[in-house]
């Protein structure tokens, strides 16, 4: 059996969430959609800004947190992706960056059902500055791994 980096656990479960998110997303947009009075079969072009700004006007909000928050798992989250594998790769995915790793998505799930449900900028804010920093350590660990060849 061959061997596997621990890190791809994060990796499988920050994809996970995205996909949890991805449910999220249309289990309340169609509906808000409906009562918005929204066709979306006569929809032409895009659905992001335009669909964002009318399910607002018709004060579905809430709906467009749960799509805006999918849409950021598409953003810092796919650096993540890349350094958990790279350290996977360089032989550092177990440990301390493990922990790390498993603190980011934690902090990244938080994040996210902080800003689906009740949207509070500051502890949104405040997540997304502790899984910035979980980040950083990673790819200081990453670059360190492999500009210097230090193991462990």
């Amino acid at each position: 059996m061959p061997h596997h980096s621990p890190i791809i656990g994060p990796v499988i479960a920050m994809a996970a969430w995205t996909l949890v998110m991805w449910v999220w997303m249309y289990a309340t947009r169609l509906p808000a959609m409906r009562r918005a009075g929204i066709d979306g079969a006569k929809m032409v072009g895009g659905t992001g800004p335009a669909l964002r700004d009318a399910l607002i006007a018709k004060g579905e909000k809430r709906a467009s947190w749960v799509a805006d928050n999918y849409n950021h798992l598409h953003e810092q989250p796919t650096v993540f992706y890349a350094v958990a594998i790279a350290l996977a790769l360089l032989g550092h995915g177990g440990g301390f960056n493990l922990q790390i790793a498993w603190a980011y998505v934690g902090l990244r799930v938080a994040h996210s059902i902080v800003q689906a449900t009740i949207n509070r900028v500051a502890i949104r804010f405040a997540l997304f500055a502790l899984s910035s920093l979980c980040l950083i350590a990673l790819t200081l660990h990453a670059a360190i791994a492999h500009f210097h060849g230090h193991h462990g």
